[in-house]
């Protein structure tokens, strides 16, 4: 599917690059199991059902995980107006809009391609914003739905859900083994390679993650601001919406802060010397400044 939003030929390197070097590593992981487990028909079809699964239901898990739900224009105008007139403008197919009923200000993309995509906006965001930055936020979740990093993201994301189960479920096994399991040392040695490999692999797989989801949020940044005409609207939407943020309670992010990467404004802070690395955003700083450098290349004064 074609639109108006400008190509990003770097997102598209960026994210057959990820593809192909996560695509090796699964290839890896799975001979390691196989060499581990000596049994690569199980494995195999576990993680093809978990697959399949993250990729054909993603859209309805994060919605349920973010207590969200579908919303018709009978429902919300005002809210579907705006993203028939930006898809108009975008030439691309409408995607199904939904509310997700939390005072966290966010919202975010999900599904596998553009023709089963959802939009979700949360009830915080809406409180927050006015209509200009509205427009913008939503106009960066589109962008994020005509590149299809959403899907590249969520089958990506999946490397590393697995292999962060397998090191709980090794590391369970370790606890509850029974005694006579324990004392094996051929049963501790095969627990022990399991981990390792899998605590590697779901490393490299975050790293590799997170670098694509920090340049994929610029491009829809560019992309948005671009089909709006407005950069400096999303740019004080996203300043308001991380200074509300800091201010959610810490109980309230422990669910949203799963779906992090997916999120238009960071939830929770990554601290530390690496947190830089680890984090799924780019820096306000980053993102304002780039913002900044479109307004003055369209000619606008902000």
């Amino acid at each position: 599917m074609r639109t108006r939003f400008p190509a990003d030929r770097q997102l598209t390197v960026r994210m057959l690059g990820t593809v192909f070097l996560l695509g090796l590593l699964y290839v890896a992981f799975a001979a390691a199991l196989f060499a581990i487990l000596r049994a690569w028909l199980p494995v195999l079809l576990i993680a093809a059902a978990l697959l399949f699964a993250q990729y054909w239901f993603s859209d309805r898990m994060a919605l349920f995980a973010m207590r969200g739900h579908l919303v018709t224009p009978a429902e919300q105008p005002d809210l579907h107006a705006v993203v028939e007139r930006l898809c108009a403008e975008a030439d691309m197919t409408k995607p199904a809009i939904a509310i997700a009923d939390t005072d966290l200000p966010n919202a975010f993309a999900t599904g596998r391609n553009p023709d089963h995509a959802v939009v979700c906006v949360t009830r915080g965001l809406m409180r927050r914003l006015d209509g200009e930055e509205l427009e913008a936020v939503l106009a960066h979740e589109l962008a994020h739905v005509a590149h299809r990093d959403v899907a590249v993201i969520t089958v990506a994301s999946f490397l590393g859900v697995l292999a962060g189960l397998l090191v709980r479920l090794t590391f369970y096994g370790t606890l509850f083994g029974g005694r006579g399991r324990q004392s094996n040392p051929a049963f501790l040695a095969m627990l022990l390679g399991l981990m390792v490999v899998s605590a590697a692999v779901y490393a490299i797989s975050f790293l590799l993650i997170r670098t694509l989801s920090r340049y994929r949020e610029l491009a829809a940044d560019r992309g948005g601001a671009i089909l709006t005409g407005r950069p400096s609207a999303l740019a004080s939407a996203l300043v308001k919406l991380a200074g509300a943020n800091a201010r959610i309670p810490a109980r309230d992010l422990r669910t949203a802060q799963a779906f992090n990467a997916f999120f238009i404004a960071p939830v929770g802070k990554t601290r530390g010397a690496f947190s830089g690395l680890l984090s799924a955003h780019p820096s306000l700083e980053v993102r304002l400044s780039k913002l900044s450098e479109l307004a003055s290349s369209l000619g606008h004064g902000d």
